[in-house]
């Protein structure tokens, strides 16, 4: 299966910090890859050089075959990356639907099926697509911040801890959807602190430690591996 996404050397730096150290990873078109780590491994840091929030200190970033190291925000969702942000991020005072609409805020057509896709995908946010995002519980803005990423049709979606703080029976609804978004022909690349879960969504997994990648397999290998367990599955 061809790669959409390749990270080569990839170097982030925040001032004097090195928050990713050379590293290199594959997203094959159609998988879902997953990131696992400790807290300040570098995962968020990579996920936001991609997606243009920070600029890389050296590396390549190639999706589709086009470099795209170092664009602005605005351009990488143009060509078919989002990113689900850690906390959500959705905005407060706007309705649901109002949040939806600037998820698509680059296109220029008619949103009407693509809502109803969203609306398909989470029945919850129609229900209160005229309510303030801030009056949503904390599973359901999750759903609106998926929601709105998958308003620019991408074709890679991006997601930074999608099952922080959220209750356990909502964590599996969300890496419901996430397969269900999957199935559906978007590619998945996830950070997630429930490691567990996350490998056995994923096609294929990373271990980052200390801005390294230290391991890699299919999310099966990756959760019989011993090292694994030890650290991040409890066992």
């Amino acid at each position: 299966m061809p790669n959409i996404l390749e990270i080569r050397d990839l170097q982030v730096h925040y001032g004097g910090i090195e928050a990713v150290k050379g590293i290199s990873l594959d997203v094959p078109e159609g998988q879902i890859v997953t990131l696992i780590g400790a807290n300040g491994a570098g995962k968020s840091s990579t996920l936001r050089a991609i997606a243009g929030l920070v600029k890389p200190s050296a590396g390549k970033i190639t999706f589709r075959d086009e470099d795209i190291t170092g664009k602005d925000s605005n351009v990488i969702v143009s060509r078919g990356i989002t990113l689900v942000p850690e906390g959500r991020r959705i905005f407060p005072d706007m309705t649901v639907l109002e949040n939806l609409k600037i998820g698509a805020y680059l296109r220029k057509d008619d949103l009407t099926e693509d809502l109803n896709w969203v609306f398909d995908l989470f029945p919850r946010l129609r229900e209160r697509s005229w309510q303030a995002g801030g009056t949503l519980s904390g599973g359901e803005q999750q759903m609106l911040a998926v929601g709105r990423a998958l308003m620019s049709r991408p074709k890679v979606i991006m997601m930074d801890e999608p099952s922080l703080g959220l209750a356990p029976i909502i964590v599996k609804g969300i890496f419901d959807i996430i397969k269900e978004i999957n199935r559906q022909g978007v590619t998945v690349l996830l950070i997630e602190q429930n490691a567990n879960m996350a490998l056995k969504t994923a096609d294929r997994g990373y271990v980052m430690e200390t801005g390294r990648i230290t391991l890699e397999g299919t999310g099966e290998e990756l959760l019989s591996n011993e090292a694994v367990k030890a650290a991040y599955l409890g066992t």
